[in-house]
């Protein structure tokens, strides 16, 4: 099948450049504003937003949810206060990623031939559903809330593969790091709006206000499952001229149909490098970005001694940190792609160096923050500084899977992501061995964090590349390729 006119492919498996399908535009593409790729990035920022409020929304309620200094006291309250100890509050914050953990290879896999938009859209709707749950959980004890959030954590695991899934079919490479970063980036945005609204809420209509509210993004769903498709050929309102041009600058993987459906050689994959530097990179920038998201409201109470009987405050605080990132990670994708379409610098380049900075940046930030002692100045800024600056590796590493996979992206993503899960459980398990209501254990946990950034950011500088690797190629892809060479001829 031939390019449409005006647009030439390039080569998508050349071994002297990175493997990277750009187009050599003869006339103007598509307008990305009010498209439908756009409109999907959107939906998919919306979605995250509300899955990572949801998620976050209990470690700022918990200051409200716990009574630890005189447990009598919960009976004058309106509302119901626990006493669970440090070590209970760690186990409840951690206990999401245990579900977490269990859908990310069945989650990809069926993203992968049945359509990501399906298991995205459940994901989100079922995560919504149970938190209405979380205020009866609590009451029935510490152990039912651990298995709420646990089987919330098993209903979200599917949504970042089915979103990889989609863009493997969405993205077109030269708008990759935009569209996916802009839709990641709602992550950030959920935190950041989650976190002080939480306070607020918490605040004004008591804790168990937060769950019952935040159960509405149920409603985003709706939208969901009316607007969106798994492929641009199915789409009822896109319009020919963009339908043809993502099509075509993706290449023949989407044409026939089978992106995530085929599966790769699997020992020639788990041997692969690159892929196992992309691996432990996304394991070590989550370790301190989940440090921070999960336990800096108790930071902020033990240690800066904040009025977080005042949790309005609380939140307020927690979520700088989340507002910045949000805008970096953003502004990275767009610099990002600037850079790969001007062929400033290459595909492989342009990941490592957004990673690098997404990563260094951070560490130095967390050791800053050990040694301000408590400063509530320069904590916070610190603090913002290091979580902001963190958005920068969203376009690097964090879109890595369909640089080196394009066609198999599932099975590249469900190691990526159970390792980061892995990643983030050890984190709080590391937290639980080092936080006390001491400054010295959370400078520990600061510099462990800090040092594992450094690490993965010299892994992935070493080891990482933006090339499509031989194991993802088939001997289909070949075929199409020299077909597409032969029209090109016939054509000119």
């Amino acid at each position: 099948m031939a390019a449409p006119s005006g647009y030439s492919i390039i080569s998508t498996h050349s071994d002297s450049e990175d493997s990277e399908p750009l187009l050599d535009r003869n006339e103007a593409v598509p307008p990305k504003c009010c498209s439908t790729r756009l409109n999907l990035a959107f939906l998919m920022f919306l979605g995250f937003a509300v899955v990572y409020g949801l998620r976050v929304n209990l470690s700022v309620a918990m200051v409200a949810m716990v009574n630890t200094s005189d447990p009598s006291s919960a009976k004058n309250r309106s509302v119901p206060q626990y006493t669970w100890d440090t070590e209970t509050q760690g186990w409840l914050l951690g206990a999401f990623f245990f579900g977490y953990l269990c859908t990310q290879i069945p989650g990809g896999y069926l993203a992968g031939h049945y359509g990501g938009s399906l298991f995205l859209g459940l994901g989100v709707l079922g995560t919504a559903a149970l938190t209405l749950l979380t205020p009866l959980a609590a009451q029935l004890g510490s152990t039912w809330l651990f298995a709420l959030r646990a089987v919330e954590g098993f209903g979200e695991g599917v949504t970042f593969p089915a979103m990889m899934a989609m863009w493997a079919r969405w993205a077109p490479p030269l708008e990759r790091s935009s569209l996916m970063t802009l839709s990641g980036s709602g992550a950030n945005f959920g935190a950041c709006l989650a976190l002080p609204l939480t306070g607020l809420i918490c605040q004004t209509m008591g804790w168990p206000a937060v769950f019952y509210l935040c159960g509405a993004g149920c409603l985003w769903s709706v939208f969901w499952f009316m607007l969106v498709s798994d492929d641009p050929r199915t789409h009822r309102r896109i319009s020919k001229k963009e339908k043809d041009y993502i099509i075509n600058s993706i290449g023949a993987q989407v044409r026939r149909g089978t992106l995530t459906g085929d599966f790769p050689p699997m020992l020639q994959m788990m041997m692969s490098v690159p892929l196992w530097a992309m691996i432990v990179t996304q394991m070590c920038s989550n370790w301190a970005y989940y440090t921070l998201l999960t336990s800096l409201p108790t930071y902020m109470d033990n240690i800066l001694h904040f009025d977080l009987k005042s949790v309005r405050l609380n939140g307020f605080l927690s979520a700088l940190p989340y507002l910045g990132a949000f805008v970096i990670s953003v502004l990275s994708g767009i610099v990002a792609d600037a850079l790969i379409e001007k062929r400033v610098f290459s595909v492989t380049f342009v990941r490592k160096l957004f990673t690098a900075l997404g990563l260094l940046f951070p560490a130095v930030f967390l050791i800053a923050v050990c040694y301000v002692g408590c400063s509530h100045a320069l904590t916070v800024t610190f603090l913002t500084l290091s979580t902001t600056t963190g958005g920068i590796s969203s376009a690097g590493v964090f879109i890595n899977q369909i640089d080196i996979a394009p066609r198999s992206v599932w099975p590249t993503v469900w190691p990526t992501v159970w390792s980061t899960s892995l990643g983030r459980m050890f984190s709080f398990s590391v937290d639980l061995l080092f936080v006390s209501h001491t400054l010295a254990g959370w400078r520990k946990v600061f510099w462990v964090a800090a040092m594992i950034n450094i690490g993965g950011a010299l892994i992935y500088t070493i080891f990482g590349t933006g090339k499509v690797q031989s194991w993802a190629i088939t001997e289909e892809d070949r075929e199409e390729e020299e077909k597409e060479k032969r029209d090109r001829s016939i054509n000119s």
